[in-house]
């Protein structure tokens, strides 16, 4: 492609593109009508699949901005084809964000401009019919690219972020609404707002599945079949496919359907625009644009599009973006502009950064808050494809293609396959015209090897064991968006889990608390519900710091919040709407203690006895005295890990703010004076131990402070100079299946790492109680520095603590190795310490942007990753993937959406709506569907080899039996094709799939490809023994020895056949009939293999009945003549002689086969030659070598040198990288050493140098 006007859309974003332009070209159009003519309509047929060379032959190239057509090609590893048309609309404006003059909106409603500074003025537009113009855009992926002349490129307008407004400019710019006409305006670019999945009609459907190539080919080979009259056979065929696209055209339209019904909750409902100045207007959601102000109403709504709150607060279910259904509170959008304390709160507007007052599509704001005389309003921030929600929804429509080595192969082996036809078809054609047969007899007979050679029925047979583990694992509960990926899931050698709801229990139990006074802890204290701690500030920031609400009476929200409040006693009061009315701004929300934890007010003896009722009222009035309102909360933020709330309590004017969050970042936030000194080691200690840990502070806010300015005020004047509390100390309890099934998966080679958002140490203790760091291992935390005062990056490195010895127990346990390419330990047999890394998100960042190269050794024995945004997890999964690691994610699909996606095999453990996009979801939130999906894969990859290598078998077979038969001028009759078709190879193939799932992991993986060694063995000998025992069966029939023999039968003497006519039936046709019939049986025995990866062939009753059935039926017709069946098959009777002659060269066969299938391949070759531990990433290795293993390693080294292999550079690049670090004598690194990274002008291939740290 050229590269002078070759655009690139989507620059940086995972549907990249490049772009070209082209102009519709009618000479090439009338070229290729006649090309199309001429042969048939095939060559629109290769058009149509071939994008690229459509456009190109139909099409010129041209600058972008003038294209006709727009030719696109994805950058991804795919390199996928697409082409658009290019369309134009005439418009009042280019840019959607400009003005139109005011007519019914307000001046402020109506400036939109680009640059969002005050002092710019507005570009305004006159709305006349005579002024529009024209703009160019095309669709793609349900996604509007328009021209802008500014870039000279397409570019995607998504909402109001294409501004890149601040948060001050949303409240002062577009806060008062869109008049009609610029709503109209932005309605040509934005188009409705609504997620529109059409369900195609099923003539549409129909015809996109008749023009797969695959189908084609069945047209093609039917249409050959019919003009040689071979009908029986033809019409099999046709019913087969018929039945197929049926079934493949309903599971279509019900996906679609499933999905169209997904996103109509939404697509409709009716909603309140605001206009300004009071002016409301019923609207349905449909008529949405950006920059429109909706008011929520209080009985809540499901989100029609994302939006922004600029004015009350909202309790919302978002399960349907986190996965999570626990409710959220969203706040209205700071304004910094009101805040008169100064600060540079003014940031960027973007829909990540500030979800927590953003609500999003799809979601369900259940309740809504406002105060006296305004509304809840929020600004439509994007709208249709553009939304969370529909972002989603494309994901599942335009997923992107697996790329698995399986399916590369399969392609590849089918070239063989044609051009081993290719080969028998020429010879064919030389056989008929050396014969001298019609011209059309030389056509047909020569095509018809091709449709013999590759299989029509090859497809539905590859996918039978994908369907068979699809139900198996239904029955499991773990459902499949997308079976193709269950093949993938046999190659898994690396899990991520994400720590809390996964590997953990998804509740906390509160442990106990530890509070600080004065720069000192006090003891722990088992309980905070105490009449001697009511009034502290610890007590009070624990009752007040959350974002709980009522929904119908019940309190809900985060569960570590509700176990938090729980622990306090108090009781949460929401102010009622009444009460709301008689006030400005206040508080919405109460804590106050229960009556029997405050202390007793004080009375005199006297008054003892006399007014039980005053004391009770003097009670009520200190409990009311005593309550505490919350002003403002700043929700939980996953990159700040912190979250905090102004307060203030009743009779006081001034007010306090409490603060919680990881206590790291609470203690960077405190006065140092307030901070323990030992803050460290205690927090070591209960992290050591597996506690969650949260940090609590308090600070007294300045008087000055008035409630409209809190409600204005950017959260870091707040989070500033706090006292320090103390710690609230929370056990997470590790789920009673995991230390079990981690240890399946440690035994099986595969890899397991935790990324969390928790705690460093808390996630590293975690790891060692479930197993997935051994006792004995040594664990390395890698703490990396950005750049500072002209400071390089530097990592620091320190061990977590020393590995606990096991000296008596060394022998007993097992040790992982990376095992290379000649199936050797790296450093033979010299054992040594394992090691583990572990590192934070923000080390994580900083080792992604300066030690890139450094990055992928460190994931090669990364094991703890903790508090790692929901981007980092993604990041992660991509860093290992690309060291060529099959990654597998289990998360709760609340903030591991994005991982679940990128993972070859993501396992979401919830139901809900988020986890849609992920491939597997499991009913049961147990990580046991883990080890479940990776043996079903497995299962699912072998059946897929089995009957690969069957249907390959079959066709060069029955080529073959054809081919000698054309030498002889005879040929397979119609029946016979039926028979061998039907009852044997479809029979065969839909029992032969149906061997479940081996009932544990073993630690070998099978191939991942069918070009490796121990497939194309099997396959090249199977074809060597069949066309050997073939080829002898053809030339004894052939000789006249046995004819002298009394046919014990009494048959009419032999026919054969001449060569000027076609005679089927003859006792060579018969002979191959026989003697190919029984290799099939043969093969697809000797291919159905059972352990390690399936239970055992003979457990498979369905299949072993269908095998017995067909040998004792072909046996018994091949002693016994019945003339209705001889008739039937067109076969011929032979002397009995020969029949035995036949079972003769049949067990030959068998015997043969057996012996290099299971002896040679599976015994000997498979153990030492092809062994699977070269690929396996981690072997497990015996503790002590045994004499066993002693006599396996001379083998193979014997082997290796009688096959000529050689040590070589490992395939993976995390076998390449372990071979490298093997001889490294500075990794891992060592205690207290410091890495740095190197100048950027320093140009050599290591961006870092390891110095010692004293």
């Amino acid at each position: 492609m050229e590269k002078e006007d070759l655009k690139i859309v989507n620059k940086g974003l995972e549907d990249e593109m490049e772009l070209s332009g082209y102009r519709l070209c009618r000479w090439k159009l009338a070229l290729v009508a006649v090309g199309g003519l001429c042969t048939g309509g095939f060559l629109f047929l290769l058009l149509y699949w071939m994008p690229e060379w459509c456009v190109k032959a139909t099409c010129t190239r041209t600058a972008v901005r003038d294209a006709d057509v727009a030719l696109l090609r994805s950058t991804d590893e795919f390199k996928r084809w697409f082409r658009a048309k290019v369309r134009v609309m005439e418009a009042p404006g280019k840019n959607p964000y400009d003005s139109l003059v005011p007519q019914t909106a307000s001046p402020q409603a109506n400036d939109h401009a680009h640059n969002t500074s005050d002092s710019a003025p507005d570009k305004i537009i006159r709305n006349t019919e005579d002024q529009h113009v024209q703009i160019r855009y095309f669709t793609l992926h349900s996604t509007k690219y328009f021209w802008n002349d500014t870039i000279q490129n397409f570019e995607v307008l998504t909402g109001l972020e294409d501004l890149g407004m601040t948060c001050s400019c949303i409240h002062s710019k577009h806060s008062a609404g869109l008049g009609i006409n610029q709503q109209e305006f932005r309605r040509y670019f934005f188009g409705l707002n609504e997620i529109d999945v059409k369900v195609p009609s099923l003539f549409k459907l129909l015809i996109k599945e008749v023009l797969n190539p695959f189908y084609i080919f069945q047209l093609f080979s039917v249409i050959l079949w019919c003009t040689d009259e071979y009908y029986y056979y033809a019409m099999a065929i046709v019913v087969m496919s018929v039945i197929s696209i049926a079934t493949s055209l309903y599971t279509i339209k019900k996906q679609y359907v499933m999905l169209h019904d997904m996103v109509a909750t939404h697509s409709t409902v009716r909603v309140t625009i605001y206009r300004g100045d009071s002016e409301m207007e019923e609207a349905l959601s449909t008529d949405l644009v950006p920059g429109d102000v909706i008011v929520i109403p209080s009985n809540g709504i499901i989100m029609p599009c994302d939006a922004v709150l600029i004015c009350g607060t909202c309790i919302v279910n978002e399960s349907m973006l986190t996965g999570e259904s626990v409710p959220v509170t969203k706040t209205d959008l700071p304004n910094p502009e009101q805040d008169k304390s100064g600060g540079d709160g003014d940031s960027i507007y973007s829909t990540e950064e500030h979800k927590r007052h953003t609500l999003f599509c799809g979601t369900n704001v259940i309740q809504t808050r406002y105060y006296t005389g305004e509304l809840v309003k929020a600004v439509v921030v994007r709208t249709g494809f553009s939304t969370a929600k529909g972002q989603l929804i494309r994901s599942i429509l335009y997923p992107k293609p697996t790329d698995f080595k399986l399916y590369r192969d399969a392609y590849l082996f089918l070239l063989c396959l044609v051009a081993v036809a290719s080969i028998v078809f020429v010879y064919s054609l030389a056989m008929k015209i050396i014969n001298q047969e019609p011209v059309k007899e030389i056509i047909v007979k020569s095509l018809d090897i091709i449709t013999i050679t590759v299989p029509p029925a090859l497809p539905a047979a590859m996918t039978a064991g994908i369907v068979y583990a699809q139900r198996r694992l239904r029955k499991v509960g773990i459902f499949s968006i997308s079976p193709q990926r269950i093949n993938i899931c046999g190659q898994l050698n690396l899990v991520c889990f994400d720590k809390t709801g996964t590997l953990t229990e998804d509740g906390l139990d509160m442990w106990g608390i530890q509070r600080a006074e004065d720069g000192r802890f006090h003891l722990s204290e088992a309980k905070a519900e105490d009449k001697s701690l009511v009034m502290t500030k610890f007590v009070s920031c624990m009752a007040t710091c959350h974002s709980l609400t009522k929904i119908e009476g019940q309190l809900s929200g985060d569960p570590l919040d509700l176990k938090m409040f729980e622990a306090t006693g108090w009781i949460l009061v929401e102010a009622t709407e009444e009460e709301t009315a008689h006030h400005d701004r206040i508080e919405l929300t109460y804590v106050k203690p229960p009556n029997q934890l405050l202390p007793p007010p004080v009375i005199s003896p006297e008054q003892d006895m006399v007014n039980t009722s005053q004391e009770l009222s003097e009670l009520y009035e200190l409990s009311a005295s005593y309550m505490i309102g919350i002003v403002r909360q700043f929700s939980f933020s996953s990159a700040l890990q912190r979250m905090s709330v102004v307060v203030r309590q009743i009779g006081e004017r001034r007010m306090d703010a409490y603060l919680k969050g990881a206590p790291e970042v609470i203690a960077s936030l405190c006065k140092k004076e307030t901070v323990p000194e030992d803050f460290a080691e205690v927090l070591e200690d209960y992290t050591k131990q597996g506690f969650r840990v949260i940090a609590l502070a308090h600070r007294r806010l300045e008087s000055k402070l008035t409630f409209h300015k809190v409600q204005n005020i950017n959260r870091d004047q707040i989070e500033k100079n706090m006292d320090f509390l103390g710690l609230i100390i929370m056990q997470n309890k590790l789920k009673t299946e995991t230390p079990d099934v981690l240890e399946d998966l440690r035994r099986a080679n595969i890899r397991t790492v935790m990324v969390t958002g928790d705690n460093m140490l808390t996630a590293i203790s975690v790891a060692r109680d479930c197993g997935m760091i051994q006792p004995q291992d040594r664990v390395i935390i890698a703490d990396a520095l950005p750049p500072k005062d002209g400071q390089a990056a530097k990592i620091n490195w320190h061990y977590a603590d020393k590995p606990s010895k096991h000296s008596n127990k060394t022998s007993k346990l097992e040790e992982m190795e990376i095992i290379m390419e000649d199936g050797h330990a790296m450093e033979d047999q010299r054992r040594q310490e394992q090691y583990h890394f572990a590192m934070s998100g923000k080390s994580f960042a900083v080792v992604t942007e300066h030690f890139q190269d450094l990055l992928q050794k460190m994931v090669l024995h990364g094991t703890v990753f903790a508090r790692m945004a929901p981007d980092q997890k993604t990041q992660l999964v991509e860093t290992l993937e690309s060291v060529d690691y099959f990654v597998g994610m289990c998360g709760d699909g609340a903030n591991d959406c994005g991982a679940l996606k990128r993972a070859h095999a993501g396992i979401s453990l919830s139901e809900l709506e988020a986890s849609v996009a992920s491939p597997f979801t499991s009913t049961t939130p147990s990580i046991s569907c883990v080890p479940n999906l990776i043996r079903e894969g497995r299962a699912a990859l072998v059946t897929s080899f089995c009957v690969f290598k069957f249907m390959a078998l079959y066709s060069i077979i029955q080529c073959l039996s054809v081919a000698l038969l054309y030498s002889i001028g005879s040929n397979l009759g119609d029946f016979q094709f039926l028979f061998i078709d039907i009852a044997i190879i479809l029979l065969i193939v839909f029992t032969m799939s149906l061997n479940s799932a081996w009932k544990e992991l073993v630690a070998l993986r099978p191939p991942s490809g069918l070009v490796s060694g121990p497939i194309l063995f099997s396959v090249l000998t199977q074809i060597v023994i069949c066309l050997g025992f073939q080829i002898m069966a053809f030339l004894l029939i052939q000789s006249p020895d046995w004819y002298l023999n009394s046919d014990f039968y009494n048959c009419s003497a032999p026919s054969h056949a001449d060569n000027s006519t076609e005679i089927i039936m003859n006792d060579v046709n018969t002979t191959l009939f026989f003697i190919s019939s029984f290799q099939y049986l043969i093969v697809a025995i000797v291919f159905s293999k059972g352990k390690p990866f399936r239970q055992p062939s003979y457990k498979n009753w369905p299949f072993v009945l269908s095998s017995l059935i067909l040998i004792v039926f072909l046996l018994f017709i091949m002693f016994v003549q019945i003339s209705g069946i001889y008739q039937f098959l067109e076969l011929v009777c032979v002397p009995l002689y020969w029949r035995v002659t036949m079972v003769i060269i049949v067990l030959s066969n068998i015997i043969v086969s057996v012996f290099i299938e299971t002896v040679v391949l599976d015994v000997i070759l498979w153990k030492h030659v092809f062994s699977r531990d070269k690929q396996g990433s981690y072997g497990v290795s015996p503790a002590g070598p045994t004499p066993q293993a002693g006599i396996d390693m001379y083998g193979s080294k014997c082997l290796s040198w009688l096959c000529c292999r050689r040590r070589k550079v490992p395939k993976a690049r995390y076998m390449h990288l372990a071979q490298e670090l093997s001889v490294d004598p500075d990794w891992p690194p060592k205690p207290k050493s410091t890495t740095e990274a190197k100048p950027a002008f320093q140009t050599d291939e290591c961006s870092y140098q390891i110095e010692a740290v004293s």
